[in-house]
């Protein structure tokens, strides 16, 4: 009895101190309850921080829906009220692509200086209309978001060209100004004055579009599909101070050219070197390439210089003839220093005429009137009618690539120039 009293008690005594252990772990330690109030703490100013910012995106993103739902319900209800199931026969259209960049208060012209032109043409097939007008028709230009049309929607309504005509800031002037309203008297007319008075940076799209229609009541037969251009970029006119020529003429200073910034390395570089204008890069370009690519150094990819050279030789050369004369011949230059003849004595000569030697001293020829250039003598067209230089210009790489032609041909006979052989046809006829 006693040996068991006392099995029990201790039993007792083991559950007990069990008991204790058990509710000691349960009351948490207070590192444990500050670390657990941190934790929370910090989760609710992550909470708080990010609750304007989810509020934004949800707010943003159920606006978007709305207004998603509420145009292609607008669409759908213009649809069914403004009927018209059959596609206009005609349509208007801007025969002449824009010259870009633009910039407020410039004239707006088509690409190479062509005049905009607005041209009525079959919907169908897009030839211009045959018949003539039977009544003049006016015609409104006006501006549309650079986002209308979209690219997938080719097709619109009067009414939905209406809604993306874009009107001036409050308190400036009209958005374009000049030919705005024409008559159409043709089924083409130029528009010879226009010009933005703002830039487009201030709309969503940051572009604008050039749209044009037939004002209401001047047209009684069937709708005449509006006009629109490529979208555009209006820049302002601080802008084209450093803007590129397209293309550069010979006066142009040198950072006219792509790739060449005004006053940026490229331009001090080409400056130290005395080239300031793009007739001098593309002397220097005809007489040594290598040399013109070497002062515009590594800093200059291989692409940012075949983008440069590339729009300098678009650059229309005068006709203006240089005479140097040398030794025992004469060359005649143009104004970037490519050979468009030797003259020797009476005869007028071209490269092909001669061979590999002789083309040698005509090229150390050309780099000797090159350095001497402000000493040379113009022809005044003195040769023009005895020299054939087709496609000059489309070569430009040194003298060796140029394109030459003969002047005639005909029976050969010997000269020479320094102690090299030249085949001459007898039949030229001597200068007077």
């Amino acid at each position: 009895m006693t040996a068991q009293r006392l099995r029990q008690d201790s039993d007792r005594d083991r559950d007990s101190s069990s008991d204790e252990e058990r509710a000691r772990r349960r009351i948490p330690s207070l590192s444990t309850v500050i670390r657990e109030a941190m934790v929370f703490k910090s989760a609710q100013n992550i909470s708080s921080a990010l609750e304007p910012l989810l509020r934004k995106v949800v707010q943003e993103e159920v606006e978007k829906g709305v207004i998603r739902s509420m145009r292609l319900f607008h669409r759908s209800s213009s649809m069914r009220i403004e009927a018209a199931p059959e596609s206009p026969s005609l349509k208007l259209v801007f025969g002449t692509q824009l010259s870009q960049p633009i910039f407020t208060g410039s004239k707006i012209e088509g690409a190479e200086n062509k005049p905009l032109e607005l041209v009525i043409v079959d919907a169908r097939t897009g030839e211009p209309l045959a018949s003539p007008l039977q009544s003049p028709i006016r015609v409104e230009v006006v501006v549309l978001d650079g986002d209308f049309p979209a690219e997938d929607e080719q097709e619109w309504s009067s009414a939905e060209f209406q809604r993306n005509i874009v009107k001036q800031r409050t308190g400036r002037r009209p958005l374009i100004t000049g030919d705005v309203n024409i008559t159409m008297r043709d089924a083409s007319a130029v528009i010879s004055d226009l010009s933005f008075t703002d830039n487009s940076s201030w709309i969503r799209s940051r572009q604008f579009r050039i749209g044009a229609r037939v004002v209401a009541g001047s047209h009684d037969g069937q709708r005449i599909k509006e006009a629109t251009t490529a979208a555009f970029m209006v820049k302002d006119h601080r802008g084209e101070l450093y803007r590129k020529h397209y293309p550069p003429a010979l006066d142009d200073e040198v950072w006219r050219l792509e790739k060449i910034g005004k006053d940026g390395a490229f331009h001090k570089k080409l400056a130290s070197a005395k080239i300031h204008n793009v007739q001098e890069f593309l002397k220097l370009l005809t007489i040594d390439p290598r040399s013109l690519r070497q002062i515009l150094g590594v800093g200059m990819s291989d692409k940012v210089w075949e983008a440069t050279i590339a729009h300098a030789r678009t650059c229309p050369v005068e006709e203006k003839l240089y005479l140097h004369q040398g030794s025992q011949c004469s060359l005649l230059l143009n104004p970037i220093c490519e050979v468009v003849g030797i003259v020797y004595g009476d005869i007028t000569l071209t490269l092909q005429q001669l061979s590999k030697p002789q083309r040698a001293i005509v090229h150390h020829l050309v780099k000797e009137a090159y350095h001497n250039w402000d000493s040379l003598k113009e022809s005044h067209a003195l040769f023009d009618h005895r020299i054939l230089p087709q496609n000059l210009g489309t070569q430009r790489d040194g003298v060796e690539s140029l394109a030459w032609y003969p002047v005639h041909q005909g029976i050969a006979v010997d000269c020479q120039i320094e102690d090299y052989d030249i085949i001459l046809d007898p039949a030229l006829p001597s200068f007077d």
